[in-house]
């Protein structure tokens, strides 16, 4: 469901990798399998974080237990609101985050943005689903403030740039 509707920002490694969760290969083969396209152990570990995939005995197992796509969670219900003020919990900085972090959320803004844009954006649409790092997207940058406006990308500027 993640890989057909998008609902997710993953990346397009991390989008490959999914797909071949069969509950048949180990971590390590599936490492080998996508190799060729630089899927690293980080992505394999972002979609067992997200519990996309499930490994029989956890993350440290991988190495010998099958990986599968864990079936669909219903949506979790909402807690209600607290009912003092509750103190601000910290909160990262822009800055404390990762480039694939920062990738990931940047990713799915860039697409919504070029998606809109029609046959007129297509090719700038296919070079952000091309886009396979934080620096290839920070490339594009210029390119899709120009398709869409500064106002728009606005967004995507401060996920990218902080």
């Amino acid at each position: 469901m993640v890989v057909k509707d998008k609902s997710l920002a993953l990346t397009p490694r991390q989008r490959s990798a999914l797909i071949l969760c069969d509950g048949k290969r180990t971590r390590e083969q599936l490492m080998i399998a996508t190799a060729g396209i630089g899927v690293t152990h980080e992505d394999i570990k972002f979609l067992l974080d997200l519990g996309l995939v499930d490994v029989g005995g956890g993350f440290s197992a991988g190495d010998t237990q099958p990986m599968s796509i864990t079936p669909p969670h219903p949506p979790p219900v909402p807690a209600p609101a607290p009912a003092a003020p509750v103190a601000p919990s910290f909160a990262p900085t822009p800055l404390e985050r990762t480039p694939q972090q920062r990738y990931s959320e940047a990713y799915a803004i860039a697409t919504r943005l070029t998606s809109g844009l029609g046959m007129r954006g297509f090719r700038l649409k296919q070079a952000v689903e091309d886009a396979g790092s934080y620096r290839d997207l920070v490339a594009l940058l210029p390119k899709i403030e120009e398709a869409v406006g500064a106002e728009k990308c606005a967004a995507l500027e401060q996920v990218l740039l902080g």
